[in-house]
């Protein structure tokens, strides 16, 4: 009976507390999965979006992550022209830090101006026309996901100037702004000039009643002192 409940209790033991090996095997499975929800992101900026001058030259951003690594990373460049996707440009990367043995421009006035060190896909339009205004799709392929495909959009809008941006309620909100402060200012020190003259003057005056005190004190003693007679 005694070693059935010695048993029992192991075994109760056991099931119910989990081991330091299987919290660490949670713990690792975990982070796998979460590495492989996001073990590829692509990435065109904080600001996907851009407004050019007919004619200038302006860069597509596009950057790439991930936490597993790369091997013969697909990526391409596509345009949307009207639905119909055009092929810009297409490389793979070998590895991670490794520069693509040769980048397929199929536009022109496009360069392809990324770097692998810096995870940069990015590419350069030049001479910007209106034809060149839509949505540019950044693409990659990691085979290391299993097929997994990943994009990122940036919009490119021309136009035949850049429109002024009126500045007026900007410029009152920080006049007043530098006014209040300006304002504040003057008033702490016209504060502290006022506090150190009345120092001074309260200074002045306790000195002026210490002396006045002494005075007194020293008339008092002379009138109360009496002659003393010679003795004849």
């Amino acid at each position: 009976m005694e070693t059935q409940s010695r048993g029992r209790l192991r075994g109760g033991n056991g099931g119910g507390v989990p081991s330091e090996r299987t919290a660490s095997c949670l713990l690792l499975t975990l982070i796998i999965g979460v590495c492989c929800v996001h073990a590829l992101e692509m990435s065109t900026g904080k600001i996907p979006f851009l407004e050019a001058v007919n004619g200038s030259t302006v860069l597509l951003p596009c950057t790439y992550a991930s936490c597993i690594g790369i091997t013969n990373l697909y990526f391409k460049w596509e345009f949307n022209d009207n639905g119909t996707m055009q092929k810009v440009a297409d490389s793979v990367i070998p590895t991670d830090h490794v520069e693509p043995n040769k980048v397929n421009v199929y536009r022109e006035r496009v360069d392809y101006v990324g770097s692998s060190k810096e995870n940069n896909i990015s590419i350069l339009l030049w001479n910007v026309t209106f034809e060149d205004a839509g949505v540019y799709t950044c693409f990659g392929k990691n085979p290391k996901e299993k097929g997994k495909n990943h994009s990122a959009f940036f919009t490119l809008y021309v136009v035949e100037e850049l429109r002024e941006v009126d500045n007026t309620l900007t410029i009152i909100i920080a006049s007043c702004v530098g006014g209040f402060i300006a304002s504040l200012m003057a008033f702490m020190l016209l504060k502290n000039f006022t506090l150190f003259v009345l120092a001074k003057i309260e200074e002045k005056n306790k000195e002026c009643l210490v002396t006045s005190s002494g005075i007194d004190n020293t008339e008092n003693g002379l009138s109360g002192s009496k002659s003393t007679p010679k003795k004849a």
